[in-house]
């Protein structure tokens, strides 16, 4: 779990700064720093995507998690939770299209659904090595400024399902470690890198608005189909 504190805390003061100093910066540098962010994402999700092995286990994850997604309604979740939060803070509400929403929206689902995330902690519950959250915390926290000096304070707020995240799986580890190979973890990399895609065309650079957080269940559908044909290929 001290990966995961280490990753908490950069995001918290990456976005405390990014506040500071974003009252001092004009708005057309602001977008220009969130549009590099959003290119630079979208073009690692790319890459993240090309270490797949079959591409059509990609598609059918996307395709079962979506469907459950949508059936879930965990971007409404996501949207709502947020709300919740800025009502809180601010006292007030503008709804799902808030910047605070678009914020903590944006920074949650790309700071969970990269393979760093899930690599780091399993290697932090198993073996108490964060090494590679503790990289990952440094790309946040530099992540948390460029976003929070243009979303507000709903990024330093993505801490919050950051730790639930990662902390989850870090517990878990022991029991994941037994059961991920690392074809599961290829897949879950590429779907991963569709996600994060996603979050580049929609939240950062707003080509086209996705509900990239319905697709969040295809973490978990892309290795999960990867065992059950391991299973049938027996």
């Amino acid at each position: 779990m001290i990966g995961t504190l280490i990753n908490v805390v950069a995001i918290i003061i990456g976005s405390l700064l990014g506040i500071f100093f974003g009252a001092r910066l004009s708005n057309n540098l602001k977008n220009t720093v969130v549009a590099g962010m959003g290119l630079f994402t979208t073009a690692i999700g790319f890459e993240m995507f090309l270490k797949t092995e079959n591409p059509l286990i990609v598609l059918g994850a996307l395709s079962i998690g979506g469907l459950l997604g949508e059936w879930w309604e965990i971007e409404n979740w996501l949207q709502f939770l947020g709300i919740r939060l800025e009502k809180w803070v601010t006292g007030g509400s503008e709804g799902s299209s808030s910047r605070f929403v678009r914020g903590f929206l944006s920074a949650s689902l790309l700071y969970c659904t990269g393979p760093m995330a899930v690599l780091g902690s399993i290697s932090d519950g198993l073996q108490g090595d964060y090494l590679t959250l503790a990289i990952k915390s440094v790309l946040d926290g530099f992540i948390s400024i460029a976003f929070a000096s243009t979303l507000g304070i709903g990024v330093a707020f993505s801490a919050l399902p950051v730790f639930a995240y990662q902390g989850s799986i870090s517990l878990l580890a022991a029991q994941l470690n037994t059961i991920i190979s690392s074809t599961m973890m290829n897949e879950l990399t590429a779907t991963g890198g569709i996600l994060l895609t996603g979050i580049g065309i929609s939240s950062l650079l707003e080509i086209k608005k996705i509900r990239v957080g319905s697709f969040l269940p295809a973490l978990a559908v892309a290795p999960l189909m990867i065992y059950i044909l391991s299973l049938v290929n027996k």
